[in-house]
């Protein structure tokens, strides 16, 4: 899904000021989140008619940051020009990090006997069957 120009200028007044020098304009830059958003693809895997995907993605960045996206989506919204529904999601090993300590993994606390008995030292437990035994 793409957005018009006239779809655009409905919602105009909720992206901030494009000022300078700027290869993308606003509404590029929205039909690029749609694309990605819509499609799931990665950032890398824009189609080359929106550009470069870093700046982009950089642009987008920022506008997320600031909240300006969240704007623009409840615009979106709100002028029915796109209906967003979130009905579930997904967490696994690429989004959530743990660190190694906290994986479960059993640490390695077995002894290796080495093929010389008096280089392991004294055994830590001795069981006797006479231990066993009531005197």
């Amino acid at each position: 899904m793409e957005i018009t120009e006239e779809q655009y200028e409905r919602i105009r007044d909720c992206l901030p000021v494009q000022r300078g020098n700027v290869r993308h304009q606003n509404l590029v830059l929205l039909n690029a989140i749609l694309y990605v958003a819509e499609h799931g693809c990665k950032w890398r895997g824009l189609p080359k008619r929106f550009g470069n995907w870093h700046s982009i993605y950089m642009r987008m960045n920022r506008w997320a940051k600031k909240g300006v996206l969240d704007l623009v989506f409840a615009k979106l919204q709100q002028e029915q020009i796109v209906r967003i529904k979130i009905a579930a999601f997904s967490l696994d090993s690429t989004s959530v990090k743990v660190h190694p300590d906290g994986t479960g993994a059993l640490k390695k606390t077995v002894r290796k006997r080495s093929g010389n008995p008096a280089a392991d030292g004294t055994p830590r437990f001795i069981w006797l069957p006479r231990m066993l035994e009531r005197q």
